[in-house]
């Protein structure tokens, strides 16, 4: 009937639809805890979840975590949002602009499958260790998945709607900020959700092979000191602020496609 809500879910319940919904992740942790506890693998090769727990928890106490999260956090999300300006407004002026298209298409059809990556040395000839050169290389990774993802939204934008506006009167930049940005913006999204985990990715692969302070620096340093601890918590921890990435963004995809079929 109208206006009775329905049932809330008892915690049982709800613990169980949690449990069954992380039971892979957990059946993972159990098998981690086995192997460690029956000596499958040595000590150095495999720490058990308790010593890497330990390990966090020490960094944590000594500010180095907070330090090295907040540096590969920054440099992922300033190389994000650099990109994601970048690559929607010159999505959009392609569109538009047939020269544009023509000049940009080649670059954009060689360098969207390429490794990125392989241009890492290249970044640090011209830019050298520090944070330009890692945020450059995330800009130049990142960029290529919502570029894409935005000149395949417009181009999907049914040509009706683009001519209606214009037979009302609608001006260019009317028809691109009212019509054609709002109706691209589920695939302009799909391309911003594939971005941000590659950030992250680049960011921290930057950090290894860069150095200094940062997740991938400080794994790499574990790694060298033969401290496997070092390590695998590195591996948790950039897990955890990887998947808190994905659930922002998709947090955010559902906030502003709430007027959208797929809501």
């Amino acid at each position: 009937m109208a206006g009775i809500s329905a049932p809330t879910p008892s915690f049982a319940a709800r613990a169980g639809q949690f449990a069954l919904r992380w039971s892979l992740v957990i059946a993972l942790f159990v098998a981690w805890e086995l192997l460690t506890r029956t000596r499958t693998f040595t000590p150095f090769m495999l720490p058990s979840p308790q010593s890497v727990s330990e390990r966090i928890m020490r960094d944590a106490s000594s500010g180095d975590l907070f330090i090295n999260m907040a540096l590969t956090i920054y440099r992922a999300l300033a190389g994000f949002i650099i990109a994601a300006m970048l690559g929607i407004s010159l999505g959009l002026v392609m569109t538009r602009n047939a020269g544009l298209r023509w000049f940009f298409d080649p670059v954009i059809s060689v360098g969207f499958p390429m490794p990125k990556i392989t241009f890492l040395p290249v970044i640090v000839l011209w830019l050298g260790f520090y944070d330009t050169a890692k945020i450059s290389m995330v800009v130049f990774d990142a960029i290529f998945p919502i570029l894409t993802a935005t000149i395949a939204g417009v181009r999907s934008v049914e040509k009706e709607l683009i001519w209606s506006a214009r037979n009302l009167g609608a001006r260019e930049r009317d028809v691109m900020w009212q019509i054609l940005l709002p109706a691209a913006s589920p695939q302009i999204l799909t391309g911003l959700q594939v971005a941000l985990p590659i950030a992250l990715i680049v960011a921290v692969v930057a950090e290894m092979m860069m150095g200094g302070y940062g997740m991938g620096g400080a794994m790499i340093e574990a790694s060298r000191k033969a401290d496997s601890r070092g390590v695998f918590a590195g591996i948790i921890e950039i897990s955890i602020i990887g998947w808190i990435f994905v659930k922002a963004m998709a947090m955010t995809r559902a906030r502003l496609l709430f007027w959208h079929a797929e809501r």
